[in-house]
């Protein structure tokens, strides 16, 4: 089943060309998969948010505990506007993916893409990457409790936040499906707006 316009708005406050698309969801859900495979075939650019942080060394030193990056949010906030900015410019899309949805600005995205994996699904993936007990059992903690789905429901208007199942490869092969028939929807509706 599609996204369909009356779940989504395809409006944008800003005149772009083609929509920016968040993907997020607790580590270990799928979201760089699907957000790179997303991007591949609607011709879009792919930013993995968590990527960019080690590149460019937005961070200010390592949690030794949790295994984690204490985040410069200012640093990496400034990159991305530039990109994203350089990206409309040029009438490219852009589908980033990021564990966390709350720290960026709301007129960033046009549809934001929350992905939900089982917990026995999540804990058999956080184990083959061998994140330690306590980081494996506090992200089992997030998605039980669904930390990003809420934060994405209080960060971003409601119609424009998707939540979708991400436990098996058919799954994540509807997510995109369903993503590349809004994106189409998306661009003929803002052409048809051009047009009037």
């Amino acid at each position: 089943c599609p996204l369909t316009m009356s779940e989504v708005d395809g409006t944008s406050p800003i005149s772009r060309k083609r929509p920016f698309i968040l993907v997020t969801g607790t580590p270990c859900v799928g979201k760089t998969a699907t957000a790179s495979l997303l991007a591949e075939r609607s011709g879009f650019k792919h930013m993995c948010v968590g990527d960019l942080v080690k590149e460019h060394k937005f961070y200010d030193g390592l949690d030794e505990k949790l295994d984690s990056y204490y985040l410069d949010e200012e640093k990496l906030l400034d990159y991305m506007e530039t990109s994203l900015k350089e990206c409309d410019d040029e009438g490219l899309g852009v589908v980033c993916d990021y564990h966390s949805c709350e720290l960026f600005p709301e007129r960033w995205f046009d549809l934001v893409l929350v992905l939900r994996a089982k917990t026995d699904v999540l804990f058999d993936r956080l184990s083959k990457r061998e994140y330690s007990d306590q980081k494996r059992q506090e992200n089992l903690e997030c998605e039980i409790m669904q930390v990003v789905l809420d934060e994405a429901k209080e960060a971003y208007a409601k119609d424009i936040v998707i939540q979708l199942p991400s436990n098996t490869i058919e799954e994540m092969e509807s997510n995109i499906q369903r993503a590349q028939t809004w994106v189409e929807q998306w661009v003929l509706n803002k052409h048809n707006q051009e047009d009037e």
